[in-house]
């Protein structure tokens, strides 16, 4: 919205900054964190009254869980209002790819914020159904993906394109809406599983956001892309937007969930901020670094994956449990340590997941 402020540039030369993609990202990253910072306290108190309990804790799971009993969740509507109103104000609202992120976003955000509603009031973590989940997961999806897919020029359109490599494209055809719904789903539910200590998935979230960040707007620029040898991918620049509403968002929730928490994201936050990496990853045509930069996502959903494999086959259990992060709680490890060290490794994996940038 801010941006149509440049139209009167003429006549007032200062209003000329709006133009600048670089200005409007700081300036959606302020208005986020401030937003954040000043309504969560009331969201929190609002939403600790409305739940009673709080979210359910596993009985099975790490004893010193147990402590955490009473703790509102849905915490991840105090990030999406953030990201929301500051995306709606900063980014240009001409930018169809703004819109098809935000449809994204939200639209997990209300399948977890159903889930989150089921688990709170049934006091049970049998929520949503899986099934039925994932299946509105793949809708909301497949149509971001169509629409990508429209908006692309060339074989780029649908195409995939390969890190290290800048001349290697594969064309999917049809079947990139597929490929590319995939990508977002899987996204979405990896950062869910993730979602298990405090603090442990909006830091790697919010790393993997400036990584997106920086990548859309070199992707998004001509000068750039040509220089890097990157593919270019007109008007996805303006998703940096997004992504630093997104690190403003997520700053202003951790000063609330940094240990001890005084609110979980939930599912409301986790689904939607996975979903929002995959299809700014899909928009810029970089997928494949997605699964790089979120390492730690896609460690944490394999751990899950072998461990229920395992068992159903061999009755046997690879991790002490799983996802990863409570088989290193089991281990002996605090949980101070396993936050911290997942922290670091997430900021190893987007300075690798960068690396492709040059490396070509």
């Amino acid at each position: 919205m801010l941006s149509l402020l440049a139209d009167y540039s003429t006549s007032f030369n200062a209003l000329n900054v709006f133009r600048y993609l670089t200005f409007r990202t700081g300036g959606a990253t302020a208005t986020a964190l401030f937003f954040v910072f000043f309504f969560g306290p009331r969201i929190i108190a609002a939403l600790r009254l409305k739940q009673g309990k709080g979210q359910p804790i596993r009985t099975d799971g790490p004893q010193s869980h147990l402590a955490k009993k009473g703790t509102p969740t849905m915490g991840g509507l105090m990030i999406l209002s953030g990201v929301v109103v500051s995306t709606l104000l900063w980014a240009n609202p001409a930018n169809p790819y703004v819109w098809i992120v935000l449809f994204v976003t939200l639209g997990f955000g209300l399948i977890g914020f159903y889930d989150d509603y089921l688990k709170v009031t049934k006091q049970s973590h049998k929520g949503f159904s899986g099934k039925a989940r994932l299946a509105a997961e793949f809708v909301i999806a497949g149509l971001a993906c169509f629409a990508i897919m429209k908006l692309g020029t060339g074989k780029l359109a649908s195409g995939l394109a390969f890190p290290f490599f800048k001349d290697i494209v594969l064309d999917l055809g049809i079947f990139f809406v597929v490929f590319g719904a995939f990508v977002i789903v899987s996204a979405g539910n990896s950062v869910n599983l993730t979602d298990g200590l405090d603090g442990l998935a909006i830091v790697p979230v919010m790393i993997a956001a400036a990584t997106f960040g920086f990548i859309a707007y070199l992707s998004g620029n001509v000068v750039f892309s040509n220089y890097l040898q990157i593919h270019y991918t007109p008007g996805t620049g303006e998703l940096a937007v997004v992504c630093g509403a997104l690190i403003g968002a997520g700053i202003g929730f951790l000063w609330f969930n940094a240990p001890p928490a005084q609110i979980f994201m939930g599912d409301t936050g986790s689904l939607a901020l996975g979903g929002l990496l995959g299809t700014i990853a899909v928009a810029t045509k970089h997928e494949i670094v997605l699964a790089i930069v979120g390492g730690l996502f896609v460690l944490e959903a394999l751990s899950v994956i072998i461990q229920v494999a395992s068992f159903k086959l061999t009755g046997r259990r690879v991790f002490r449990m799983a996802p990863l992060h409570h088989h290193f709680e089991q281990l002996g490890w605090s949980e101070p340590q396993v936050v911290v060290r997942f922290w670091i490794v997430a900021v190893v994996l987007a300075l690798i997941g960068l690396s492709t940038l040059k490396l070509r």
